[in-house]
């Protein structure tokens, strides 16, 4: 007789339980809430902390990477100034959002509150029996904010979400709508501000009526030592548009999934993600995109800065329902591999069961081209500084897409910035 045994609880499984006990009775909710809090810790703890066995965490053996977990606590973090002056700024310090009634432009509500009311249970379930990051945070999230913009209204100002991390646990929650030919901006921050380690979930729902219009950047900006671990969720309507950018630049553990629904005709969706790897980090973007109707468009570009002995991951699967005749989809890797013992791995999938498409996509890794590097140290350009000047064209050229300048200006600066430290 053939008996499988469950493997014993890792070092990190153990914390996680733990910290569910330690946490549990100040986390907000009315019964069913905790019900469902209780439920998906319980697949947590019954299936683990998934492993290359798992095909969408192949990649990212979150078992054997996740070695221990920061206890839960309250730190001291603080908030910082927006990267964009004059930003709508709504803060969530060490896990914890603040009371910002009467904004204009925006509906808004603290995640907690809908936690409190029992009102927020329906999103506390998990997207599938993979889906370690919906139910880690179902589970433990605590704040966030809800939002909304009403229909034809625009928001010139952008709207940054800023999440500060002084190490421990933050999970928080983001939920916002936008109505019907609205249009919005909204930078979603995460910092960590000390050395010490931290944990930290995110997931983040987006609902744009017909003929929305938003830009979703996700910043990820997460101390040397931290784990951070995202998911942006998105169905667009008829004539929608979403841009999505996510900007990778720190941390020691992350993963950030992106799951969108191309629901209405018309729509379209851009991916534009710029990854900045260094030290012994490992960070994995994972992409799923499902156009199910006709005539719609996507266009995805990833690019990846790999030095030292980093770590990376693009996963992007494109799914093409026999419905969706006229889908044009593009999607592209494109990797700056500057270490011999930096690894980048790309898994780009089309599955396309209409007939009437056009869908396209590709992977490249290379190094500088030592032509370019001797036409500009030609011309007395150090080796160095001219490095530094190719490695910003290659990345600068999607954060250029951005409409708003001053933004521009601000993440290219951290870019540049980034790449020196780190040069």
């Amino acid at each position: 007789m053939n008996m499988q045994t469950k493997p014993p609880h890792t070092a990190a499984e153990k914390s996680i339980l733990d910290s569910f006990a330690e946490m549990i009775g100040q986390l907000p909710g009315d019964g069913p809430v905790t019900a469902a809090r209780d439920r998906l810790l319980s697949l947590i703890s019954d299936a683990g902390l998934p492993t290359r066995r798992i095909e969408s965490w192949h990649y990212t053996d979150l078992r054997n990477l996740m070695r221990d977990v920061p206890k839960a606590g309250a730190g001291s973090a603080s908030q910082v100034d927006p990267l964009v002056r004059n930003s709508i700024v709504l803060p969530v310090i060490q896990g914890r959002s603040s009371d910002l009634s009467g904004l204009e432009g925006i509906q808004l509500e603290p995640f907690m509150d809908l936690l409190a009311s029992g009102s927020a249970v329906k999103a506390l379930v998990e997207r599938g029996s993979d889906d370690l990051i919906g139910q880690l945070n179902g589970a433990f999230v605590g704040d966030g904010y809800s939002f909304s913009v009403a229909a034809d209204q625009v928001v010139e100002e952008i709207i940054e979400v800023q999440s500060v991390q002084s190490g421990g646990q933050v999970h928080n929650r983001f939920v916002a709508a936008f109505g019907a030919n609205a249009k919005a901006t909204v930078l979603e921050r995460h910092l960590g501000d000390t050395a010490e380690a931290g944990l930290s979930t995110s997931v983040s729902s987006l609902e744009l009526a017909d003929g929305a219009e938003a830009t979703w950047i996700i910043l990820q900006g997460c101390g040397e030592n931290d784990q951070h671990l995202g998911q942006l969720s998105a169905r667009l309507g008829a004539g929608a548009t979403l841009k999505v950018y996510v900007i990778n630049a720190g941390g020691k553990l992350v993963r950030q999934e992106l799951h969108v629904d191309v629901a209405g005709e018309g729509a379209h969706f851009d991916l534009r993600s710029v990854n900045l790897l260094a030290g012994d980090s490992h960070t994995d973007v994972t992409l799923t995109l499902g156009h199910n109707v006709p005539n719609t468009t996507s266009s995805e570009i990833v690019r990846n800065v790999v030095l030292n002995r980093a770590r990376g991951v693009f996963q992007g699967q494109i799914r093409v329902a026999q419905v969706a005749q006229k889908t044009d989809a593009q999607m592209a890797c494109n990797t700056l591999l500057l270490s011999d013992d930096g690894e980048f791995s790309a898994k780009p999938e089309l599955e396309i069961f209409a007939d009437d498409v056009i869908c396209a996509h590709g992977a490249t890794v290379i190094d500088i081209d030592h032509n370019h590097l001797f036409y500009l140290m030609a011309r007395g350009i150090s080796e160095k500084s001219a490095r530094g000047l190719l490695v910003n064209g290659f990345v600068d050229e999607l954060i250029d897409e951005l409409e708003n300048e001053e933004l521009v200006e601000a993440l290219e600066m951290l870019i540049e910035q980034w790449l020196i430290s780190h040069g």
